[in-house]
């Protein structure tokens, strides 16, 4: 049984569903775009039916009482911080991070950041940002994967463009991958006034104002092959960038939106890779 929590940060107040019980590991698991928190339904019950607390965030923007409007407050610095905020109003010393698309790239930095709160990290179809930055500048087929980024950055009718005709784009990014339901929630959500451009400032917010490094913790990647954002050569080259316990897995003909489309997929590997992990 899933509840609705509020969690009151120095930032604003973060909107989340919460599972398991209290005194359970901790496990918070971060969304991306164009999502909330209801992407990781199945694994959150997943985790809670083997008993740990798992929280799953609406991040920055998502949430209405943390949704400032200058592109500059959605800097990575401040991504980062949110998450750190959150497991200290929850009481989480230590905590397993599960992160997808931009939720994962949040999950990197933090791990980077902050490995002594980082028990393990699990990030899903987001390569390491420094095996992204290098396959930008030597791979074709990742330039042309990612310019879509500079559209939406550049393009100050990006908004209006997604929503109009029943925010049809919006909803076509979900190629019939995620549930109906789920679908009506996010454009119904995302649809709030000023949501999107929040949404749309995490690409906005200009580049990363530090340098990430190799991440030493505990690590789990999961990519899948008919990802339309980020290809083989960048999902590869993020090994390079682990120098702590590692496990890279592929998951054949799935798309980018793997915690929806491959969910039991998705939650057996998460626990396996927690329970490998479990000191």
């Amino acid at each position: 049984m899933t509840q609705q929590l509020s969690i009151s940060t120095g930032a604003g107040v973060f909107d989340a569903i919460a599972a398991g019980p209290p005194e359970g590991r901790p496990a918070l698991l971060l969304h991306g775009f164009p999502q909330t928190g209801l992407v990781w339904q199945r694994q959150i019950e997943a985790l809670a039916a083997h008993g740990y607390r798992v929280v799953a965030p609406d991040q920055r923007g998502y949430s209405p009482g943390a949704r400032p409007q200058r592109p500059e407050d959605y800097r990575i610095s401040l991504l980062v911080d949110d998450v750190v905020a959150i497991s200290e109003e929850l009481g989480w010393a230590a905590f397993d991070l599960v992160g997808h698309d931009w939720g994962g790239a949040v999950a990197w930095w933090t791990a980077h950041a902050h490995p002594g709160r980082v028990r393990t990290l699990t990030v899903v179809s987001t390569p390491h940002p420094g095996a992204l930055a290098t396959t930008l500048r030597t791979d074709q087929d990742q330039r042309e994967r990612s310019h879509y980024m500079i559209d939406w950055r550049e393009t100050p009718a990006t908004e209006e463009r997604m929503l109009a005709h029943g925010a049809q784009e919006l909803r076509d990014f979900y190629a019939g991958k995620v549930p109906q339901g789920s679908a009506d929630a996010y454009v119904s959500h995302l649809s709030q006034p000023g949501a999107l451009s929040a949404a749309l400032n995490w690409y906005r917010a200009g580049r990363p104002d530090g340098a990430i490094g190799v991440i030493d913790v505990p690590t789990l990647y999961i990519w899948s092959t008919e990802d339309s954002a980020f290809g083989p050569a960048a999902a590869q080259e993020t090994e390079q960038w682990v120098d702590g316990p590692y496990r890279f897995e592929t998951l054949q003909g799935v798309s980018h939106w793997i915690p929806e489309e491959a969910p039991e997929t998705l939650s057996r590997l998460l626990l396996e890779h927690l329970q490998a992990h479990a000191e």
